[in-house]
């Protein structure tokens, strides 16, 4: 069964000449879908991203993302994604951390890492050390948690609205206003366990409720073909009405 992504063609040799770089520093390596990913320890990433860049010709860091797996320890896994211009493929490093020791910046190696370094800070709650500006930059300056952990709840923990009387923003526990939180995804005539306005007058009457299938105890059937409006007269009565008469023509 083919991937949906798309397909990238590995240079020879990459493997081999990457386990050979890292040496003991490399974890392991997971090849799949035509795509390269490098488990490294944390604490030798800068070392492994400075030699990918210059040994082995990955010079851009397109993007940092962060896993959350609640289950696993450590929680975390950082996600760096590199791009060689020369070679034209791309490859993925990856390194785990828990919510309380920081991975090493690279802000030395790309400056443009710091953004993104924030970005997963403010999301997962991971830290970085060694970037100077490690700051929320997605959610505001008061917000509450970190959005895309797995446990972080949907609604959220506070809100945020401006206050008519007090002319200010104010942060509030949330509230649901929502009259209906629990989702049946059925329609009003698929079972839904509640009864509807009006329906209990039905009730009351012994009659079945709105949307129950009628019973039917004869079914219909069409034992001749006059029973269809077929048949005989009215394929004649048809042919009257389809096939004209020329009209004449004027000499």
């Amino acid at each position: 069964m083919t991937h949906s992504a798309p397909h990238m063609e590995k240079p020879k040799g990459t493997v081999a000449a990457i386990k050979k770089l890292l040496g003991k520093d490399l974890v392991s390596v997971d090849e799949a879908n035509g795509e390269l990913a490098l488990h490294v320890k944390r604490d030798a990433l800068v070392g492994v991203l400075t030699q990918l860049r210059d040994e082995c010709g990955y010079q851009q860091l397109m993007e940092i993302a962060g896993v959350d797996w609640p289950d696993r320890d450590p929680r975390f896994e950082i996600v760096y994604f590199l791009l060689s211009l020369t070679k034209n493929h791309r490859i993925r490093v990856h390194v785990t951390t828990s919510e309380d020791v920081a991975v090493p910046s690279v802000t030395g190696i790309w400056p443009v890492a710091g953004w993104l370094e924030r970005e997963v800070f403010d999301m997962y709650g991971v830290l970085f050390s060694g970037n100077e500006d490690l700051r929320r930059i997605l959610t505001d300056y008061g917000f509450t948690g970190h959005p895309q952990r797995k446990d972080f709840p949907l609604t959220g923990y506070v809100e945020l609205r401006y206050s008519e009387e007090e002319k200010r923003v104010k942060y509030e526990p949330v509230q649901l206003a929502q009259d209906f939180r629990s989702f049946d995804f059925l329609s009003p005539w698929e079972g839904a366990d509640y009864v509807l306005p009006g329906d209990e007058k039905v009730i009351k009457s012994n009659e079945p409720p709105r949307g129950t299938p009628p019973q039917v105890n004869d079914p219909k059937t069409t034992d001749k073909p006059s029973q269809t409006g077929a048949g005989a007269a009215a394929n004649v009565e048809a042919k009257k009405r389809t096939v004209r008469k020329p009209k004449a023509v004027k000499e």
